[in-house]
């Protein structure tokens, strides 16, 4: 997949490969990190991860649904499908010492153990079912790839997040191995907030996939669950996502603490058990940075696509 409008150039040392593990049919956020990943220079987007979200939703196939939705997305945008969509895990695992095989934990894999030089980052958006699978199946992927999760709650005790909610046992696995992680949580992912007018001012007007983002986002604002939100006031969303994106970018190396990784109960409450490897868990994200990058990527995408 080649796109560069850019007139300014990315040294090949600083290229980084990237796999997109999305529960992309889940809300309406993960629809914008999609296509910032996309969109940006600095990636080799060597596949995109159709992940589930939950057993209840989709009558059961949620999986499905979130990898029909990047189909969607490639289409608007008129980039190949071929050899860059892949499917995740359609559950969660059934314990910590059972993998569920899919195309994606054997694409994590095998970039992993691959011979390429380059740093491999693999971002989630939804449950860590793939890269847990894919550490159960081959343990030698830890220290080759660094993980970034949006997910979990508030340190230090945790609590419910939807993300982690989809598969604790697999956050638990994930947690207990030396795989480098980034963990951005509930309270720092909510640190990016859009109001409706911004988006129908910057997003809107810039071609066929901006007017998809914005007109996705306000269907799914208009659903039942949203509506009843008390986090959600009528006018804004929060593009919960996009942080695992921008810390691709900049990656906001001041703004993070180093925690012991914690175990997490069937109540999502962190357990501190001091035996985990230290994790980096983020306080805070740079909104405007990630906001403002999406906006100009959007901008030069359409103009050399009217």
């Amino acid at each position: 997949m080649i796109y560069n409008p850019y007139l300014f150039p990315v040294p090949q040392e600083k290229v980084v490969r990237v796999i997109t593990d999305t529960d992309a049919k889940n809300e309406a956020d993960d629809q914008f990190a999609i296509v910032q990943a996309l969109l940006s220079p600095k990636f080799d987007n060597v596949g995109f991860i159709a992940a589930h979200f939950g057993a209840g939703r989709c009558e059961g196939k949620s999986m499905q649904a979130s990898y029909e939705e990047l189909e969607r997305i490639f289409d608007i945008m008129k980039f190949s499908k071929d050899g860059n969509l892949f499917h995740g895990a359609e559950k969660a695992l059934p314990d910590q010492k059972t993998p569920v095989d899919s195309e994606g934990a054997r694409l994590i894999v095998q970039q992993a153990m691959s011979d390429d030089p380059r740093p491999l980052f693999v971002i989630f958006f939804g449950p860590l079912t793939d890269l847990a699978s894919a550490y159960l199946m081959e343990p030698r992927i830890a220290g080759r790839l660094t993980a970034i999760w949006i997910g979990g709650g508030m340190y230090p005790n945790g609590g419910e997040e939807f993300n982690l909610g989809n598969d604790i046992n697999a956050a638990n696995v994930v947690m207990r191995s030396k795989i480098e992680l980034w963990q951005v949580p509930k309270n720092v992912y909510e640190m990016m907030p859009v109001s409706l007018a911004e988006l129908q001012a910057r997003v809107y007007p810039q071609g066929e996939i901006g007017k998809y983002l914005f007109r996705q986002l306000c269907e799914h604002l208009m659903e039942e669950g949203p509506r009843n939100s008390a986090f959600r006031t009528g006018e804004c969303w929060v593009l919960g996502d996009s942080p695992a994106v921008g810390l691709i970018l900049f990656e906001d190396r001041f703004s993070f603490d180093w925690i012991e990784a914690p175990e997490i109960g069937k109540d999502m409450q962190y357990i501190h058990t001091h035996r985990n490897r230290p994790i980096r868990v983020y306080r805070s994200v740079d909104s405007r940075f990630i906001l403002e990058d999406l906006y100009a990527k959007l901008e030069l995408f359409r103009q050399c696509n009217p």
